[in-house]
């Protein structure tokens, strides 16, 4: 009897199809549990499982009543990954436990895990008004507590930025905001899966743009580190710890550190892969997208021999330029012309609306490259970004080009 993967997500997108397409090739069978009642698009013939990442007693009453066959849960996104846990935990199959996918969902919980556990950790609290100005260590960061990819994140250099940075979250709907010391330093990410509370490090990204603020959009990944050996061996080793301080045991974990002369600082740790299209930069030996490798693992098997192809790989997160309709994009052909470009996908619809950070975390699309080092792929990447030329469409405004 084939195998039965459950696997939770919000969206039906590129990573839900690339597991569809891995279930097929190891034989397996897949159904999505996912808040989109209405699926337009079906890659598996059949209906998928209505459940609602925010009322979570609901949702496993829901999956216990269909009567599944479970051998392995996954999930795309961090509220997804909840119920994934959650429903891990109900059929019996390995997954992290509940505990540790709801703490890295809490910015403040998960600190708080992170500092008794010895770790690194700046200075932070939870600011409730404008008036907490006066407890904030300066320079520092403004944080949503359960928003992510950098939604949100303001930084602060002194009083009255805190305040207008407080403002600006509450508008978001934000009660209550952490607050931190600014790390400075270089910024990584750290992908990997987990097996009984041990790493295994797929990659590290590189991400080569500063990342200083006052607002800390990411765009370039790049792997392999360019960083020497001493400083991505201190990186893994911080993820390890953060694994121990969440409780993470069994799946995927993306982490994100920043290094300086003081170390290696964690600043946060998820229960899933990479997001969006950006796992499409990892491709494992014989062409295996990442996807697979995380579908294999859910079942149990072995995947400690997995090793990445090619020497480098990078992906740019397509920032976003303006506020306001998105009409289109010119110059695809001469961007994917750039040496070492592999693609260029541009996920944006015309009408759509964006907004750059803090309010906004969508971005235009992905570019994708591969070469022989880190740093000719970093520059095939900027270089067929230069390219594209983006058109918005502002209310009251005539159409005005935007690069």
């Amino acid at each position: 009897m084939s195998k039965h993967l459950l696997l939770f997500a919000s969206t039906t997108g590129y990573q839900i199809r690339v597991f569809a397409e891995a279930a097929r090739r190891i034989g397996a069978e897949v159904t999505l549990a996912t808040d989109r009642c209405h699926i337009m698009d079906d890659p598996w013939g059949d209906r998928a499982i209505p459940v609602k990442f925010d009322r979570i007693a609901d949702s496993l009453e829901v999956l216990r009543s269909l009567d599944l066959k479970v051998d392995g849960v996954a999930a795309v996104g961090d509220k997804p990954a909840i119920l994934a846990a959650e429903a891990a935990a109900m059929y019996g199959v390995p997954f992290h436990p509940p505990s540790a996918a709801w703490a890295c969902h809490d910015k403040h919980l998960a600190r708080q895990l992170f500092q008794a556990a010895g770790m690194r950790v700046p200075a932070f609290f939870r600011a409730r008004s404008e008036a907490d100005a006066a407890r904030a260590p300066y320079p520092c960061v403004l944080k949503p507590l359960g928003q992510s990819a950098s939604k949100g994140v303001i930084r602060a250099d002194d009083p009255r930025e805190f305040a207008a940075a407080f403002r600006r979250i509450s508008r978001m709907g934000e009660d209550e905001v952490q607050v931190e010391a600014y790390i400075p330093g270089r910024e990584f990410a750290i992908e990997g899966l987990v097996t009984r509370g041990r790493l295994q490090t797929i990659a590290i990204f590189d991400k080569p743009d500063p990342l200083e603020g006052p607002f800390f959009e990411e765009t370039v990944y790049v792997t392999p580190s360019r960083e020497p050996q001493r400083v991505q061996q201190e990186l893994i080793q911080t993820t390890q710890e953060a694994i121990g301080a969440i409780g993470f045991t069994h799946g995927p974990v993306h982490a994100e550190v920043r290094y300086n002369e003081q170390g290696a600082w964690i600043l946060e740790a998820h229960a899933r892969p990479i997001g969006g299209l950006c796992s499409r930069a990892l491709r494992m030996a014989d062409a295996v997208p990442l996807e697979e490798m995380i579908l294999v693992h859910a079942f149990g098997g072995d995947v400690s021999m997995a090793q990445l192809d090619g020497p480098a790989s990078g992906v740019m997160m397509i920032p976003t330029p303006a506020n306001g309709l998105y009409r289109g994009v010119e110059g695809i052909a001469r961007a994917l012309a750039v040496p070492l470009i592999e693609d260029v996908v541009i996920t944006a619809t015309e009408g759509q609306h964006f907004e750059p950070p803090p309010e906004g975390s969508s971005y235009l699309g992905f570019i994708f490259a591969r070469g022989e080092t880190p740093e000719e792929v970093e520059r095939a990447l900027r270089q067929a970004h230069r390219e594209l030329k983006f058109e918005f469409v502002a209310a009251l405004e005539t159409l005005r080009p935007s690069s």
